[in-house]
């Protein structure tokens, strides 16, 4: 969907399709037909944007084969898609039983990255709509930082010099932008704000800057106004945010029975604690819950929810934090980013019964419009001009 920031910029309204992953390109098209389409066909919407996860293999099969990536484009257009963002922090296996810290492999002092993360913009810039001024892939933030040293670093920061250079090149082919974000995420090397602005400012900005996962940032006991004007002391722009609510538990010790409800074994859902000296950190739900954390202050969880409903009581969602990060982003006399991607990768792996995931994108994706229009953004209602081939 698309909606325009009183100051004229359009801003690009997503789902990240990485809650339905899949590992090849017919399993992309299958799910683009059980699950995007009818979405879009929910919300009455000519034309949906998708945020699309394209695990290695098929990044590199479009790159490699124009055949199928007019196979994909096709599709897109032919069920009222339309693609300016791309997920690019798993790299593959995302639907395996267990992920874990998996997800952080390989990461960006491993070549590879580098390389995946190329093929994608590549990618991105052939599927862009013709008007659309640029495209965004979000990715990790260069590593878990348990797995970190000097020397990782030092090869991160060349493969993030080498990918500056690679999206320069692909822009002077093909006349397309494209920005790669890293995401601060908990336990990673950039797991906040202030972390970004030490370890990244001093890259080609222009290029490269965050992807604001909100989620993220309410783990963190992070403040949005805070956060966006630390980011841009650093000079760093916000590619991309990504709309998502973390879990939050006002009283862990009330709520534990609850908490361990969502200790589930597929994704990390690394928890932070409010102490008097801080936050305090766990790199999972159950270490904290077996004690990992101090009970006399609120925790919060990464544990993305559905944004339009609440957890059991007596636990909440981050909402209101994702609520203040939009009105930071957009609710001042300039749109600060243009990309939004809902990202509720863990409709699945919800307590209870499994809901309707069709029903539940599309609740989703209508609460965050309702917010960004009550935010003063106007829907578009002009049709959309295919996308353009560049590769």
């Amino acid at each position: 969907m698309r909606l325009r920031h009183p100051d004229g910029t359009v801003v690009h309204l997503a789902y990240c399709a990485n809650v339905h992953p899949a590992d090849d390109l017919p399993g992309i098209l299958d799910a683009l037909h059980r699950y995007a389409v009818p979405v879009r066909r929910r919300l009455g919407v000519p034309r949906l944007s998708v945020g699309l996860w394209l695990p290695r293999p098929v990044a590199a099969v479009l790159v490699a084969y124009p055949g199928a990536l007019e196979k994909l484009r096709a599709a897109l257009t032919e069920g009222g898609l339309e693609v300016v963002t791309l997920n690019g922090f798993p790299y593959a296996g995302f639907g395996r039983e267990v992920v874990k810290t998996d997800v952080y492999l390989p990461d960006w002092a491993d070549p590879d990255r580098l390389a995946y993360t190329l093929d994608l913009a590549a990618v991105l810039a052939a599927l862009l709509p013709e008007d659309t001024v640029r495209g965004s892939v979000s990715t990790l933030p260069l590593g878990w930082a348990p797995w970190w040293d000097g020397e990782r670093h030092d090869r991160a920061r060349r493969h993030l010099d080498a990918l500056a250079a690679g999206l320069a090149d692909l822009e002077a082919r093909t006349g397309r932008t494209i920005r790669v974000g890293l995401e601060p995420e908990p336990g990673c090397v950039v797991q906040t704000t202030a972390d970004a602005a030490r370890h990244l400012s001093d890259l080609d900005t222009a290029r490269v800057g965050v992807c604001m996962d909100t989620c993220h940032l309410a783990v963190e006991f992070e403040e949005p106004d805070a956060a966006l004007a630390r980011l841009e002391a650093a000079g760093l722009p916000v590619v991309k945010t990504q709309a998502s609510a973390a879990l939050h538990a006002a009283d862990p010790s009330a709520a534990r029975r609850e908490l361990a409800a969502f200790a589930e074994p597929r994704y990390l859902h690394q928890t932070r604690a409010r102490a008097a000296d801080g936050v305090r950190r766990t790199d999972d739900l159950p270490d904290a819950l077996a004690g990992g954390l101090p009970v006399d202050g609120p925790w919060r969880v990464h544990f993305h929810l559905p944004l339009h409903a609440d957890p059991p009581a007596p636990l909440t969602s981050t909402r209101a934090d994702l609520c203040a990060a939009l009105n930071a982003l957009f609710g001042g006399p300039a749109a600060r980013t243009d990309h939004v991607e809902v990202e509720t990768y863990t409709w699945t792996v919800l307590p209870g019964d499994q809901p309707d995931l069709v029903e539940g994108i599309a609740a989703e994706l209508d609460w965050t419009r309702a917010e960004l229009v009550r935010l003063g953004l106007s829907a578009e209602t002009a049709p959309h001009p295919a996308p353009r081939e560049t590769l």
